[in-house]
């Protein structure tokens, strides 16, 4: 490990014990967990008694929050050559989060060539394959041989990422193929690398295709990196499996998040009125929603005050048709996460989710008849909650299933906000259809 020992003061504890020497011999992901638990003064006296390469390595596996909090205070000086030590799709990602002045008082003490590369990956679109890919890619001559490969890579490796497959260009960078070390290892000797790729089916991706596509792609051939070009096929850097994963986890973490109107990026380590401007907008718009609701209540208010016992019920039908509603809409999401967007294909999935609404809803619908007809001994009563129910239920799995393929027509994110949309129209027409009914069919 390198050292920084003008950096070093006097050894600091952190809550559970451990000085800086002892985070130096843990897992970088366990030393920024260590390093999330100080006050941000103790954040930066421990990351000064690090060496420069594992502070880079620490404060790349902190949560985004975290890292921009403390970079902001250490001296700019010590905070570039962090910068400059991380790998860099790492540190695009940290200096993205960064105040402009800072990320350009930052990259003027990275050295020219870590600079220049820095610069154009905060071109790309963040959310793209560009925008997390890495540039650490092993690039070879198709005109070499496999053990002039080996040899190359022997030299270059250091700086490189884990070198999963080798990348071969053209005079012009034009990829021609991939090989991985195993197909090095067992290749024939003096065979030029570009016989290895003649009959390769090439699988890439453009810089400007969405991240979860390239998640899906990865998942779909089973590869450990994946190649990103330009339009010219131009090879650009890779996004390896441990990028995919990390892009699964965040679009899981956004989709549960925003399907209640939470802020997709949001942690329990945010600030907190950085969460309360990214959920306010969406419970103001709820109220708006919940209005809806009251107003259907309030357009049945004599029926109410005639029989109480439908308020008693109410809550059963609204209740009931909103879990069946989450329930497909879970599923919906889950399926656009998951899958290429397939129109034909989504609508079908709603179809499916009306046949499996209708079977619950019958089932459901027929024991609470059931129930309310034994506890009441009103026939008409029962069979109008289980009207009401049936009806609610099949409404809340069609608007569970169909809110998500709505938005994604829309250009939307399908999960944002679903779960209010959904709890609105199961509340308002659950409502609606007891209550219309019970003035039809019980006061009538």
């Amino acid at each position: 490990m390198s050292t920084n020992e003008e950096l070093r003061e006097t050894p600091l504890e952190n809550s559970d014990g451990l000085t800086a020497a002892e985070l130096e011999a843990q897992h970088p992901a366990d030393a920024a967990e260590a390093i999330e638990g100080l006050d941000i003064p103790d954040q930066v006296k421990f990351i000064k008694q690090l060496p420069i390469k594992d502070a880079a390595e620490s404060i790349a596996e902190m949560e985004p929050h975290d890292q921009q909090a403390l970079v902001k205070r250490l001296n700019q000086g010590l905070a570039a050559r962090i910068v400059e030590q991380m790998s860099p799709d790492d540190a695009t990602d940290l200096l993205e989060g960064l105040d402009p002045d800072l990320r350009h008082a930052l990259l003027i003490r990275v050295p020219a060539e870590e600079r220049a590369e820095l610069k154009t990956l905060l071109t790309f679109d963040p959310d793209t394959a560009g925008g997390v890919m890495n540039t650490e890619a092993v690039i070879l001559d198709q005109d070499l041989t496999p053990d002039q490969a080996i040899a190359v890579i022997r030299q270059d490796i250091e700086d490189k990422e884990v070198p999963y497959y080798a990348y071969l260009t053209d005079q012009k960078d034009r990829l021609m193929g991939v090989v991985s070390l195993r197909d090095l290892l067992l290749a024939k000797r003096g065979i030029a690398l570009k016989e290895l790729v003649r009959e390769q089916n090439l699988i890439s991706v453009g810089y400007n295709v969405d991240k979860e596509e390239v998640a899906h792609l990865i998942a779909r051939y089973n590869l450990l990196a994946l190649p990103v070009v330009d339009f010219g096929n131009r090879l650009l850097g890779v996004v390896t499996v441990d990028d995919v994963i990390d892009i699964i986890h965040e679009e899981a973490s956004e989709d549960m998040q925003t399907m209640v109107g939470a802020g997709a990026d949001e942690s329990t380590d945010s600030p907190v009125p950085f969460s309360v401007r990214k959920r306010l907008p969406w419970l103001c718009l709820n109220v708006l929603f919940s209005a809806v609701s009251a107003w259907v209540v309030h357009l049945f208010e004599g029926n109410i005050q005639s029989m109480a016992v439908l308020a008693v019920l109410m809550p059963i039908v609204a209740n009931q048709a909103g879990n069946t509603g989450q329930q497909a809409l879970a599923v919906m999401i889950r399926q656009l996460a998951m899958e290429r967007f397939d129109r034909k294909r989504a609508w079908l999935a709603v179809l499916r989710e009306l046949r499996v609404g209708l079977a619950n809803a019958v089932i459901i619908s027929v024991l609470v008849f059931c129930a309310v007809y034994f506890s009441s001994h009103q026939l008409m009563l029962a069979s109008v909650m289980g009207v009401a129910l049936w009806m609610d239920m099949m409404l809340g799995a069609f608007a569970g299933a169909s809110i998500p393929l709505l938005l994604k027509e829309l250009g939307r994110d399908p999960a944002q906000a679903s779960s209010i949309f959904l709890t609105t129209i199961t509340d308002s027409m659950g409502f609606l259809f007891l209550l219309g009914l019970a003035g039809l069919v019980l006061l009538n």
